[in-house]
């Protein structure tokens, strides 16, 4: 019979972490499905992660409209076809880059302070304190954080890709000359429900896993202030690695169904 400490560490902590992951995401359901729910701290914590993120992922998804009608318009001029410049840059916007550029920004800002919020919690015992004391740190510090992030994420979507719409339209007249009503038209002809919903839905993983990553990292940080900082840090990579895969699955999945 092979002995557990036998098999190589580097795939024994694989195995163990795969497990305390499996605990864990069991714990989230089990304690969210039992009330009571913290509806104060779960509004807090959307607050938190919705407007808080808001300035930066408007900022961002602003630059990111007008760079990409920029640098898109002299390709555009080229083949004869700069009258397609608003359809091109809003289907990419809203399939594609809107919601992952939204998730990279909230995974580089919520993520960290998830990690980082919670890995204090842990070195300075009051994770602990909250279990002596009968409180279900699971439902008030975890539950409510992974379920902003998974709701809030969408919302910013939708405002990231507006804002970044409103850029477009900014660099389409920086060269040329059209109409607000018109710029408006080209683009909701050219976008479907397809283009849509699909985007949405894979806001709700990506906000999940941010949230997910954040408290898993930050609930089981030790070694002190340093073990803090690195959760943190770790948080930030996984999630953000997390987002490119199911990006990545999501192409997948909506290719076989014939979707795009």
């Amino acid at each position: 019979m092979l002995s557990l400490s036998k098999i190589p560490f580097p795939i024994r902590h694989i195995f163990i972490e795969a497990g305390r992951i499996a605990q864990f995401f069991y714990l989230i359901i089990v304690d969210g499905l039992r009330p009571e729910y913290e509806w104060k701290e779960f509004l807090k914590q959307c607050f938190y992660v919705g407007n808080k993120s808001l300035p930066l992922a408007g900022v961002t998804a602003f630059i990111i409209g007008l760079v990409l009608t920029l640098q898109s318009r002299p390709t555009m001029q080229m083949f004869g076809a700069e009258a397609w410049l608003p359809a091109m840059v809003s289907i990419s916007i809203i399939r594609e880059i809107g919601p992952v550029i939204t998730a990279l920004i909230c995974a580089g800002k919520v993520a960290s302070g998830i990690g980082a919020e919670l890995g204090s919690m842990r070195v300075t015992e009051q994770i602990d304190a909250m279990e002596v004391s009968g409180i279900s740190p699971i439902k008030y510090i975890v539950i409510t954080r992974v379920l902003a992030t998974t709701l809030m994420l969408p919302v910013l979507v939708i405002l990231s890709d507006a804002i970044s719409l409103w850029g477009s339209y900014i660099g389409i007249n920086m060269q040329g000359n059209i109409s607000l009503r018109l710029y408006v038209m080209q683009v909701f002809d050219n976008v479907e429900y397809s283009d849509i919903i699909p985007s949405l839905i894979k806001s709700y993983f990506f906000g999940f896993a941010i949230g997910f990553v954040g408290c898993y990292k930050g609930y089981y940080s030790s070694k002190g202030t340093e073990g803090v900082g690195r959760s943190a840090n770790t948080a930030v990579v996984i999630s953000s690695l997390l987002i490119f895969i199911i990006d990545l699955l999501a192409v997948q999945i909506l290719q076989i169904l014939g979707i795009i």
